[in-house]
């Protein structure tokens, strides 16, 4: 996805992909070398570690269910995005049967997020639900949606 959205946004945007573990991380590192617009960033538990206002608007896809600090991680994905920018949150229904990933809120019920939750996560940190999307591309396994959310203009 990160090679897709540099396409995207040409060579006058800029395109922040970070990751937490290290061969992903290397992984994007090798692709940064071919696309100048690529900065790759190291996360961590509780930072996206991305500058204050440098983006416009971050997604991220079946990631945040696996967030062990949630609340430290909304925190930093505010401050990352300017004034009015959108987060939007592609993820899924915890699975019936499934266990909670270790380190992970108990407040999961399962593998993934129910969508409850996390916009009332996401509330709590200071961002606005501008749209809901329940009819996002699923299949038998995984039952997605998309929430969008807005920063307040400052």
């Amino acid at each position: 996805m990160t090679m897709a959205a540099a396409q995207r946004v040409g060579s006058s945007g800029r395109i922040y992909s970070n990751e937490l573990d290290p061969q992903e991380l290397a992984h994007l590192q090798e692709m940064a070398k071919t696309q100048t617009n690529i900065v790759v960033v190291k996360s961590s538990e509780s930072s996206v570690n991305l500058p204050p206002g440098c983006c416009d608007s971050i997604y991220m896809r079946l990631v945040y269910h696996h967030f062990t600090k949630p609340d430290a991680i909304d925190a930093s994905l505010l401050r990352s995005l300017k004034a009015g920018g959108r987060l939007a949150v592609i993820d899924e229904e915890p699975r019936p049967g499934s266990t909670i990933p270790e380190g992970v809120p108990g407040n999961r019920v399962g593998h993934g997020i129910p969508q409850p939750v996390l916009i009332e996560e996401l509330r709590r940190a200071g961002f606005a639900v501008e749209s809901v999307h329940n009819d996002w591309p699923s299949d038998e396994y995984h039952r997605l949606y998309c929430v969008v959310f807005r920063k307040a203009s400052s």
